[in-house]
């Protein structure tokens, strides 16, 4: 029999009811619609970062052995660059937008007010469970809205940590932490809500989907997929290679929605290119990788033994040209390269978000872009090369969420810039301005006069109001003259 308080502590479908209910009082009473709560909620987010950046760091170390440099400026630092944008930007982003009228409505004015869209759901993920629970809050929380924050639960340090200090420093009122695994989210997932916003991978997406759908809820779902890179010929190798290594490995060692997933290259680059990447790993993490204090590990068992699975396969095991250590104590893997993979492979199925970096081999170069065409949509797509046009027929011709030319996952630091997918990686986008849209209803609002009433538009209808008013309907005043002298 369970005790009174574990009665209590039992988060589920009539308890996510309560908490939504008292978020919508609280919605209701207009507390976080003013400018004065944002502002405030943001500053006191970057102070809990300055004031705990060591349990951070600590709490991303026990969850992923995270390394402090990727810690502080992937996750901290880009959390508080968000939220010092939108202390800044936010009086601009909150003022109504004119809009220009016709002469249907004259006299008249217009605009476009954005508000927020009432209380939402965040459910993060585990790759950069700091950032990626706290960057959509801010779009949340400059947008005026309560919410309820799920981190995820595969790592747990983080998500205990987030429980503990966003009450101490975030109006709790207004936004709430719950924590859990499957239970808790599908007990979220049954309660309706103005948006939800989700990170993850598709299977998940797709849940979280169908759940909004009952309630016609909008969604951002941001998803990832299998992010090509295309390596043309008569390029900087090295820092092309240094660039791949920091975007793959140095990203949570692969373990991230924009890290690349596999290379495309012809046969006469791929060689140049392996002793490049073997010459540059060496020299990053050294000749045992596994001891390197600079690379992550594998979030948990259950995905180490995914990634095993793709690197066991007969067709790929017979592949890997650099690296395939593994220490499953450990968790770790470490960063492998594998050369001319067979297409039909489970590596090349399935997103590898992992250490593993499959190289393709074409005829010619520009072969590579139905090669990715073939496939679902990813996350971002990156091409190095010094070819205008092949930028350009590669801006043109692949569709992803998000293009990069001779770098990699660069595009998530500019603000200005919508990050996130397109068919099967996602739909909707955050980041700077784009987050404050995310959670808002741009409402549209016009406003008349009581002068120029005409009688147009009232019965009994004539032919000579019809032609009138298709004329008005029109806005053009040539037309609307002919119209009046009975011309048209």
């Amino acid at each position: 029999m369970a005790t009174e308080e574990e009665k209590q502590m039992v988060f589920d479908v009539e308890a996510a009811n309560m908490l939504t209910k008292e978020l919508r009082d609280v919605f209701a009473s207009g507390k976080t619609r003013s400018y004065e709560w944002r502002i405030s909620q943001l500053k006191s987010m970057i102070k809990m970062c300055d004031e705990h950046e060591e349990d951070i760091v600590d709490a991303l170390h026990q969850d992923l052995s995270k390394p402090k440099l990727e810690s502080i400026v992937y996750e901290i630092t880009m959390l508080k660059n968000s939220c010092t944008l939108a202390i800044k930007e936010l009086k601009q982003w909150m003022m109504p937008e004119k809009a220009k009228t016709s002469l249907l409505t004259f006299p008249s004015s217009a605009e476009i007010v954005p508000e927020p869209l009432g209380v939402v759901l965040i459910i993060s993920a585990w790759n950069y469970p700091f950032l990626l629970s706290l960057d959509p809050l801010v779009g949340a929380i400059a947008a005026g809205n309560a919410m309820v924050l799920k981190p995820s639960e595969f790592s747990p340090a983080t998500s205990s940590l987030l429980a503990k200090l966003l009450p101490e420093y975030l109006d709790i009122s207004s936004i709430k932490v719950v924590e859990g695994a499957v239970s808790e989210t599908s007990a979220l997932l049954e309660q309706k809500w103005d948006k939800i916003f989700y990170t993850g991978n598709g299977i998940v997406g797709r849940i979280v989907m169908a759940a909004a759908a009952k309630h016609l809820t909008p969604v951002v779902l941001e998803l990832g997929g299998k992010s090509p890179v295309v390596v043309d010929s008569a390029i900087d190798l090295q820092i092309a290679t240094r660039r791949l290594i920091a975007g793959k490995w140095g990203c949570n060692n692969g373990q991230a929605c924009v890290s690349p997933d596999y290379i495309i290259t012809t046969k006469d680059c791929a060689d140049k290119l392996v002793d490049s990447l073997k010459k540059e790993l060496e020299t990053f993490y050294g000749k045992n990788p596994l001891e390197s204090k600079d690379l992550s590990r594998i979030v948990n068992s259950k995905h180490f033994s995914r990634l095993t699975k793709l690197l066991d396969e007969d067709k790929v095991s017979r592949k890997i040209v650099y690296g395939g250590e593994r220490d499953e104590a450990n968790l770790k893997i470490s960063p492998t390269i594998l050369v001319d993979v067979p297409c039909d492979s489970l590596i090349m199925k399935e997103e590898i978000f992992g250490p593993l970096l499959p190289i393709l081999i074409v005829s010619k170069i520009e072969d590579s872009f139905d090669m990715i065409n073939s496939g679902t949509k990813p996350l971002a797509a990156y091409l190095f090369t010094n070819n205008k046009k092949l930028k350009e027929q590669f801006v043109m011709s692949v569709s992803a969420g998000g293009v990069v030319i001779n770098d990699i996952a660069m595009h998530l630091a500019i603000h200005t810039l919508p990050f996130g997918g397109v068919g099967e990686s996602g739909t909707g986008s955050y980041h700077g301005k784009f987050s404050f849209d995310a959670f808002s209803h741009k409402k549209a609002v016009l406003y008349r006069s009581f002068m120029g009433d005409a009688a147009l538009r009232y019965p009994p209808y004539t032919r000579g109001k019809l032609r009138l008013m298709k004329a008005f309907m029109t806005s053009n005043f040539w037309t609307i003259l002919r119209a009046l002298f009975g011309r048209s």
